[in-house]
């Protein structure tokens, strides 16, 4: 397989392996999003040593030992087994030693995957690492470090923001995100998947764009076709995996899983909402500590209405797990059909999901949402809501707001239909009604535009023509 669409990392990477300098580079990213892929194909086309080790999940210090000894034995002595170091100051320094005893022509890469997990409780790898990056390899032109892990929050306080002596030691970060659509047309495209846009999109909104799950869809297979044998079938390879995500990422996943079932049944939650809401009890500390963790690794996000008094509101932005949450999470235990997902589509309550999947998508893609349109001031992205009970009227939601310098603010009405989206006069009431409800609560004295932004695009006619100023299609979203 080739890397694709990895453009930005590869630039970054090529710019470590061309440096005259020692190199430590952070990777992260949610899991199954290609990190450790990255790093072994890009390396394995350099004139380069590499050394790799992996964390075992939940490993006991002498078993993380152990592996870390068959690398070794791999890399610098041809398969013979040495004998397992008893601290990992120890294996630290058995690999300086083999890595001094080679001529040092070509770079040298020591890429320490999952390294989260191989830092047991009380393991000492931390200091170890400290010690032989400041004391050894940063003062080897030759060798890169590269530490990489899922739990993005481990990696950003303990190696990032480490206030020890690896603090500001870091020279690279890299947060790998997730495909977005183009990319993982792209991607589809060099497996041979030959699906149009439409396709694409709607195995967007079922696995978004994470190369672990992309993998399993098939050549000659429907979106649909591909969704129901990935999910839904007996042997589905990704039935079990949303627990098994959560599970391998975060300690006590049951609060973590509890936590973004809560914020994905509204369509932007605030914090005070969910501390009313949940069962568990989450604590001041803890629940800040978790829904951070939930944004580094891409699941959640927040953002910053133009409502003040609303403040701070959260929302789920993992496709993968709006749709489990959605479809699947009640299905434990139950013997389903092989058109089961088949018959779902022609469910009413398809069209619920689809919606907020799909704006799910449009906020991820808000930057071609504004190329689409020709705006070249957006100063902020956000969403806006105002509760009925504030104000006499019957309240208002506006799904994609861009607040922009240039004394305007275009507003976005998200629609996902399977045909061009119709106007209709009542439509239109609704319309005015929703853009004169937002003038009147945030006091703007902006010039406001309305944009529609729809999967088939808009049907022209009178009504649109008076009220629409813009209109983005799901093919703006793969440019």
């Amino acid at each position: 397989m080739l890397l694709v669409a990895r453009e930005i990392e590869i630039k970054r990477l090529s710019k470590l392996y061309n440096s005259r300098e020692a190199e430590f580079l952070v990777l992260y990213g949610r899991r199954r999003v290609g990190k450790t892929f990255l790093i072994r194909e890009f390396f394995k086309e350099k004139k380069c040593q590499f050394f790799q080790s992996t964390g075992l999940q939940k490993g006991s210090l002498e078993k993380q030992l152990e592996h870390f000894s068959e690398a070794l034995s791999k890399v610098f002595m041809e398969g013979i087994l040495i004998k397992t170091p008893a601290s990992w100051e120890e294996a630290f320094k058995i690999l300086t030693q083999f890595i001094e005893k080679k001529p040092q022509k070509s770079k040298t890469i020591i890429f320490l995957d999952e390294l989260p997990w191989m830092a047991s409780r009380k393991s000492g790898l931390l200091q170890a690492l400290d010690y032989y990056w400041n004391q050894h390899w940063s003062m080897n032109p030759k060798i890169v470090l590269v530490v990489c892990g899922s739990s993005a929050s481990w990696l950003i306080k303990n190696i990032i923001y480490n206030k020890g002596g690896l603090h500001n030691r870091c020279t690279c970060e890299i947060r790998l995100a997730a495909f977005n659509l183009s990319e993982t047309f792209l991607y589809l495209k060099s497996r041979g998947i030959k699906l149009n846009q439409q396709h694409v999109l709607e195995l967007y909104m079922a696995l978004g764009g994470i190369p672990y799950y992309l993998k399993y869809v098939e050549q000659g297979l429907t979106a649909s076709e591909n969704i129901q044998k990935i999910l839904f079938d007996k042997d589905a390879p990704l039935k079990d995996e949303f627990k098994k995500l959560f599970r391998s990422l975060f300690r006590g996943a049951e609060a973590y899983i509890e936590l973004i079932e809560l914020i994905s049944k509204k369509e932007g939650i605030t914090r005070g909402q969910i501390e009313s809401s949940s069962k568990l009890s989450q604590g001041g500390g803890r629940l800040t500590y978790r829904l951070k963790q939930l944004i580094q690794t891409n699941f959640i996000d927040s953002y910053i209405s133009l409502d003040k008094e609303r403040g701070e509101y959260y929302k789920v932005i993992d496709e993968f797990c709006l749709f489990y949450i959605f479809w699947m999470s009640s299905l434990y235990g139950k013997k389903l059909t092989q058109d089961h997902w088949l018959r779902q589509i022609q469910n009413p309550i398809y069209h619920v999901w689809a919606g907020y999947a799909f704006e799910s998508i449009c906020h991820k893609h808000a930057e071609k949402i504004i190329t689409a349109l020709g705006i070249k001031t957006a100063e902020s992205i956000s969403s806006w809501k105002l509760s009925s009970r504030k104000q006499q009227n019957n309240g208002a939601q506006i799904d994609l707001l861009i607040d922009r310098n240039d004394d305007a603010i275009t507003i976005g009405e998200i629609k996902y239909t399977d045909k061009p989206f119709v106007i209709d006069k009542n439509y239109q009431e609704k319309l005015k009604k929703k853009i004169k409800i937002f003038k009147e609560s945030t006091g703007t004295k902006k010039q406001v535009f309305l944009a529609i932004i729809t999967a088939n695009g808009l049907k022209s006619n009178t009504y649109s023509k008076e009220i629409v100023d813009g209109v983005v299609v799901g093919s703006d979203l793969f440019v």
